[in-house]
């Protein structure tokens, strides 16, 4: 992917850095989302140290997108590492009940501290933080129990910080989602421009669905192949990613006036579909043990 097909903002990540390190000392952990699809693409490489020996859960979100089995391979990842960490969904709502319980775990030695000093009842608190469009809000208003973060399915809607009450004694405060600076590695924006972290705009969207289409036809070749009625996978060997794009193209009917393809029609449609698992349950990373 050419590097300037895609923009970020420094000066927002400058922001939202200082905003972390200013705001940390007011919670009692932080609670990272990741996009479970591209759980390493998705996070926040300089989180660690901003952070230091805080707390932090890693939550790895829209997990009913992803493919199963890669998501219990990162589990397994993640838990050889002794990572906190939890898959859920925050339209189907899978595994948002389990947060409370497993913040309360982690926290148990302060919250019997409080205890001890009479302040049982005291809430604990968390910052929410998270790439744009992995679904901060949509988590917030899920254990709120009410629409108190604002939520569109398109990357950049919160734009400043707000607390958030829960009933389950935790309270949450949401922040901007901001790129860093990793997403400079063209993989990683590569990533994120195909599960809608970057907006569309930004990027050729044609490019990144022919890249989306070559990656699929290697790993996920049977759902490809099914979706947009390519036949079997074996008669595409010899063709480009770029004539698989075309073809998948044709087959869905985006044809002009004098038999062009619409690809900008097309590569919308491919991204679209994707990102809503019609082509099916896909991942796009895989543990570094099962890459090697």
């Amino acid at each position: 992917m050419p590097s300037n097909t895609i923009q970020w903002f420094p000066g927002h990540m400058a922001a939202t850095r200082r905003m972390i390190a200013e705001l940390l000392p007011q919670v009692d952990l932080v609670l990272e989302l990741c996009d479970a699809r591209i759980p390493q693409s998705s996070r926040n490489p300089i989180l660690p140290e901003l952070i230091g020996s805080k707390p932090k859960l890693t939550i790895l979100t829209k997990s009913a997108l992803a493919d199963p089995d890669v998501c219990g391979q990162w589990r397994a990842f993640y838990n050889a590492g002794g990572e906190f960490c939890l898959f859920c969904d925050c339209i189907t709502g899978a595994g948002i009940s389990s947060i409370p319980n497993i913040v309360r775990e982690m926290l148990a030695e302060k919250l019997d501290r409080y205890e001890a000093r009479g302040m049982g009842g005291r809430s604990l608190r968390a910052m929410v933080v998270g790439i744009p469009n992995v679904g901060k809000s949509s988590l917030i208003n899920r254990l709120a129990g009410a629409r108190k973060a604002r939520v569109e399915d398109r990357p950049g809607v919160t734009r400043q910080k707000q607390w958030i009450t829960t009933k389950y004694g935790l309270d949450l405060l949401d922040t901007p989602g901001v790129l860093w600076p990793k997403f400079d590695d063209p993989v990683v924006a590569e990533n994120l421009a195909m599960t809608g972290a970057i907006r569309d705009e930004l990027f050729d969207t044609v490019s990144v669905a022919t890249r989306l289409v070559g990656r699929l036809r290697t790993d996920y070749p049977e759902l490809l192949c099914a979706r947009y009625k390519l036949g079997d996978p074996a008669e595409l060997e010899g063709q480009s990613d770029y004539d698989v794009f075309l073809l998948a193209a044709r087959r869905r009917g985006f044809i002009m006036a004098g038999g062009e393809v619409n690809e900008d029609r097309a590569a919308a449609v491919i991204l679209d579909e994707f990102r809503a698992a019609k082509i099916g349950r896909i991942s796009l990373e895989r543990p570094p043990a099962e890459q090697a």
